[in-house]
């Protein structure tokens, strides 16, 4: 067991975690990234990357976040690989304390700064064929995925806001979008609703539960096995896409009763920030973001995160050095 300590502690390693430590970095705050049970976060799990900024041609997600990995380690960031168990926030951000994170091993990081970068899961239904099909005709990310459906057939799951917002956005690609739900009514906001209804490209399948994912790795997805919830008879819808919009859950438990969080679970900042209800936690990326959810915007607050760290420690160190003139004086 050993105690790291550092400017800047940094958990989480998606794009927003090695955004902040390339920043936190190249400021001389030496940060350490806990890289945690995913390292690279979900991108690790993506194949074809086509929305990067700066990549023309289609680049593989595992290679950018290998990309991004390299870098923060070329400016001086410090990757170990380890999960934390348990965070310690009791100091506050107040001159002379740390917060500390404990890993399951028993080593303890330390940080004058805390960036959270812990990201956020899609929520999967958990039926036969979804795993061994995803990317391959299932996804949980229109907004990701779905120029890759361009001029095809596709059906979104689910019946919240996020399913109506998938629907919508694949009418952009897709002629034909069928939303399924397993329920007679959706719990999407009316507006939601009446876009969704109102539109031409769009048609609904109530009260149908996907029983599993029809296809294999070489076909791919070419339907999906459905159960009528209320008669219980099997049909099998031919689709050539289908996106899973049950919604996502951020990984926040570590901070539950110590960090401001929604009903939904996301750390709550400061609008137009990153900063958390604690002075010195910053929080970036899926973790704090319900709607976006893009590499390029995790990444982007990444950057918001570690420049904010960064100015928090210069001002506590200039407030602590005019102490010091004043005790002289």
């Amino acid at each position: 067991m050993a105690t790291h300590t550092t400017k800047m502690l940094i958990v989480g390693s998606g794009p927003a975690g090695m955004s902040a430590a390339i920043y936190g970095a190249r400021a001389g705050l030496k940060p350490i990234v806990v890289q945690g049970l995913q390292p690279g976060g979900q991108l690790t799990i993506t194949t074809d990357v086509e929305n990067y900024p700066g990549f023309r041609d289609v680049i593989q997600g595992p290679w950018l976040m290998e990309q991004m990995q390299a870098q923060a380690e070329h400016v001086g960031t410090r990757m170990l690989w380890d999960t934390v168990v348990s965070i310690d926030l009791s100091g506050r951000g107040q001159a002379g304390t740390a917060f500390r994170a404990i890993g399951d091993g028993g080593d303890v990081y330390e940080g004058e700064t805390l960036v959270i970068a812990t990201g956020a899961q899609a929520k999967w239904l958990g039926v036969a064929g979804e795993v061994e099909l995803a990317g391959k005709g299932v996804s949980a990310c229109a907004t990701c995925d779905g120029f890759f459906f361009r001029g095809k057939k596709v059906a979104v799951i689910g019946g919240g806001n996020t399913a109506v917002e998938e629907a919508l956005y694949m009418t952009h690609h897709s002629p034909e979008v069928t939303l399924i739900h397993r329920r007679d009514s959706l719990r999407a906001e009316r507006i939601l609703q009446d876009r969704l209804f109102a539109h031409p490209n769009i048609k609904v399948l109530w009260n149908k539960r996907v029983d599993h994912f029809v296809g294999d790795a070489q076909t791919g997805l070419t339907g999906l096995a459905l159960v009528d919830t209320l008669s219980g008879e099997n049909s099998v819808f031919p689709t050539d896409g289908a996106f899973v919009a049950i919604g996502h859950a951020p990984a926040t438990e570590l901070f539950k009763d110590k960090l401001e969080m929604d009903a939904s679970g996301y750390l709550i900042v400061e609008p137009g920030t990153p900063q958390t209800s604690i002075p010195g936690v910053f929080a970036c990326g899926d973790v704090m973001d319900p709607i976006y959810r893009q590499a390029v915007t995790a990444a982007g607050t990444g950057c918001m995160a570690a420049l904010d760290a960064e100015r928090f420690i210069a001002e506590r160190e200039f407030a602590a050095q005019k102490e010091l003139a004043q005790a002289a004086e």
